[in-house]
Parts: structure tokens; C-alpha cells; sequence
């Protein structure tokens, strides 16, 4: 069994794949707080029960993959790996890792390491050129070309951030449900902000990927569109470009990094 591990700004994921099939998954909150020892605990309580594992931390854990968006909490993953997974294989992204994607940036190490494992399971699922919209935290935008390189990308505020913003700066709004509202003309408060949340970030997901799109090929239309994030559910009906939901793109990406990094036996 291959453990993987996506930690983003807000959520972390984690998924359990018995060979190519991902059997098992978990969302928790990111805290950069969290020691070694709490993490261990808490991967403990989420695996210790699964059928397909022991009783013991690490019962049945044959390899672990990790991307991090943030640092504090990559290093306390990594004594993890050290203090209770000692004799298991653990890949960590980050610079000098085999990931077989060039990266055409003026600096590569700018670039977020789950961006990247994002753009390698594209490549292999789909095939280039292609765009993957991560919404997360922020909403992701990395062209990829059809020679598998990643050759840039776009950020914008994520979803919920907008939210937030505009319960903070509104003085008579506060924050809402993410949900559809009931007609795109909001009939009060709440339903007009759920309407330019929802509707606004469908129509700038269309608008950037169909400038990426133009630059990316010379027929738009061979550009495949991918969207992941825990967010995607909410766009995925109103968006026109978006082609495929593949919400484990970053733990699949994860699996491919592993198997490239780790000789198998």
C-alpha cells in the first residue's frame, strides 16, 4: 500500500492506493502547528482502523509520497517518515526529485511542487497540451505542452478568499454558504452573493483558460481542460471548458513521482 500525501495552504489530503487504484482517502484541516508527534497520532487514528492495515502505525505501508505547500509542515512530515516510518521508502518533493517534467519557468524553483505533480498526472491521464485548474485555496491555472512540459500558469484568489473578502470589507454582507443560488438574479443578499461567486468564477475560469488555450495550441479546441480542488464540484456545471473532473489528480501525480523515485523490487 502507497501513502500519499497532498498538504495545501488550507487542506490536506490523503490517499491510500493499493497498486493503481486509490482505495482509501482523507481531508483534514492544515495546521502549520501540528508537531511530528501529533501528525503521527492523527495518521494513526484515520489508517489505524482501515481493513486493508494492522492495528500498528505503519502496518501495511509499503511507500509514502509527500508534495507540501508549506514548509513548517513538510518538515515535521519528514520526521515523520524518519521517527515512525523508518523502514518504509518516502519520497518528498521538492528540488532534485524525479518528476520527468520540464519546467519552462525563468525560475523552476518558484514553482509549487503539487502544480507540477498536477501537471505530470495530466500529461498521463490525458496527454498535452492541456490546462489544470486546481481550485484550492487559490485557483490554479498550469498550461502544459504537448511534449509534457509545464510551461506556466496563472493564480488567482481562490473561492473561499473571495468569500471571506467580502464579508470583511462588505459592511452589510457577511459570509455565506457556497451553494447555488436559486436564478443567476439573486432575489436577496445571500442568493446575489452565492450568484457572483459562483457565476463569476465560472465565467473567469472560461475567459483564462480560453486565453491560455490561444497560446497554448494552434486550435484552441486540442487543449484538454482538467479540474481538480476541492472546490471544482461547484464550477463544474457552469463552466463551458472544462473537459474532465479528476478530483485525486495530485495523489495520482504523488503515485507516478514515487514509482519514478523508488526502484522497484
Amino acid at each position: 500500500m502507497l501513502l500519499t500525501i497532498d498538504v495545501g495552504n488550507t487542506h490536506t489530503v490523503l490517499g491510500l492506493f493499493d497498486g493503481e487504484d486509490i482505495v482509501e482517502h482523507w481531508r483534514i484541516s492544515t495546521d502549520a502547528r501540528r508537531t511530528a508527534d501529533e501528525l503521527a497520532v492523527l495518521l494513526q487514528g484515520l489508517m489505524g482502523t482501515h481493513p486493508l492495515l494492522g492495528e500498528e502505525l505503519g502496518d501495511g505501508v509499503e511507500g509514502i509520497a509527500v508534495c507540501s505547500t508549506v514548509p513548517s509542515v513538510l518538515h515535521e512530515l519528514r520526521e515523520v517518515t524518519r521517527r515512525y516510518y523508518g523502514d518504509v521508502p518516502a519520497v518528498l518533493v521538492e528540488p532534485g526529485v524525479k518528476t520527468g517534467v520540464p519546467i519552462l519557468m525563468d525560475n523552476p524553483k518558484e514553482v509549487g511542487s503539487d502544480r507540477i505533480i498536477n501537471a505530470l498526472a495530466a500529461v498521463e491521464l490525458y496527454g498535452g497540451p492541456c490546462v489544470v485548474v486546481d481550485f484550492g485555496t487559490a485557483t490554479t491555472f498550469d498550461a502544459v505542452s504537448a511534449r509534457g512540459e509545464y510551461v506556466g500558469g496563472v493564480i488567482a484568489p481562490g473561492i473561499e478568499i473571495s468569500v471571506d473578502a467580502l464579508g470583511v470589507r462588505g459592511a452589510q454582507l457577511r459570509k455565506i454558504e457556497l451553494a447555488r443560488p436559486r436564478s443567476v438574479i439573486g432575489k436577496n443578499t445571500v442568493e446575489a452573493m452565492q450568484s457572483g461567486i459562483l457565476y463569476g468564477f465560472a465565467g473567469q475560469v472560461d475567459g483564462v483558460v480560453g486565453r491560455m488555450a490561444a497560446e497554448l495550441a494552434d486550435d484552441p479546441d486540442d487543449v484538454t481542460v482538467i479540474a481538480t480542488g476541492g472546490l471544482a464540484p461547484m464550477v463544474l456545471g457552469e463552466s463551458a471548458v472544462i473537459d474532465e473532473h479528476e478530483p485525486w489528480l495530485t495523489l495520482i501525480g504523488l503515485r507516478l513521482v514515487y514509482e519514478r523515485n523508488v526502484a522497484r523490487g
